[in-house]
């Protein structure tokens, strides 16, 4: 069973991250999520790399990690018991030419989405080594504290969207070095970033992002957007999509 003890708890609370350096799901079921990402990866067309967003939306077998137990257990410590899937999305940095990912909080881009912030979690998989070298995720620790900083603009053919934190001190800049199948949980309103990928290895994870059921999803700011209750129960009147059955995906 994954779980975070109690002290991993609170750092997370103080800090608004943790690293679980431990392998995440069976080799056997990690290995299948490997050969899904290679499908979507070779099927993107024209897209870059790094928006293979929502890939849950149209291809129902990644249900069955975002939903798995292996992954909601290391979430239940901190959302609680009752927890909702909200999003996922591969992000994938290219060898040599990956972009930066400019200083952001993702809670900015889902201004007006919910009613409250201070109760989402980001999973971030990787399904690659990641390293400094190849733009590992960075964080500032602490400063979830925010949520909606004010941003400059930066060009986006260097970065992988067109606005940035201005001022951050890189210097307090945490590096998330992950072995495959190891993986980051990070508070959406904390500042973090990457750099672009200057070495000959692709960086890829995954992220899957939960909230707390308590938490109201506002419909008409979310239009077609689709929502699962991944465990326990409903707190908020959140129209959710239904779970597959058992062996269906």
């Amino acid at each position: 069973m994954n779980r975070l003890t109690g002290d991993n708890v609170a750092f997370y609370r103080k800090h608004g991250y943790w690293l679980y350096r431990q392998p995440v799901l069976s080799d056997e079921k990690f290995s299948r999520l490997q050969d899904i990402f290679e499908e979507h990866l070779a099927e993107k067309g024209e897209k870059l790399s790094d928006e293979l967003d929502t890939p849950h939306f149209r291809d129902p077998r990644l249900l069955e990690f975002l939903l798995a137990d292996e992954v909601l257990d290391l979430v239940e410590p901190i959302l609680g018991p009752d927890i909702v899937l909200w999003s996922s999305h591969f992000i994938s940095k290219e060898p040599f030419h990956g972009r930066e990912t400019p200083w952001h909080e993702d809670s900015a881009y889902w201004r007006g989405r919910f009613d409250s912030y201070d109760r989402i979690v980001t999973v971030w998989l990787a399904l690659d080594k990641s390293t400094r070298s190849n733009g590992c995720m960075r964080v500032i620790p602490g400063s979830h504290v925010n949520g909606f900083s004010d941003y400059v603009s930066v060009d986006t053919h260097r970065h992988t969207f067109g606005q940035a934190i201005a001022g951050v001190d890189e210097s307090q800049a945490v590096d998330f070095e992950l072995e495959p199948n190891q993986c980051s949980l990070h508070d959406p309103r904390i500042i973090h970033g990457a750099k672009a990928n200057t070495s000959p290895d692709r960086r890829c994870g995954y992220t899957m992002r939960f909230i707390a059921s308590s938490v109201k999803v506002i419909a008409e700011n979310n239009p077609g957007w689709k929502i699962w209750l991944a465990r326990g129960r409903d707190w908020a009147g959140n129209h959710y999509e239904p779970r597959p059955l058992a062996g269906s995906s």
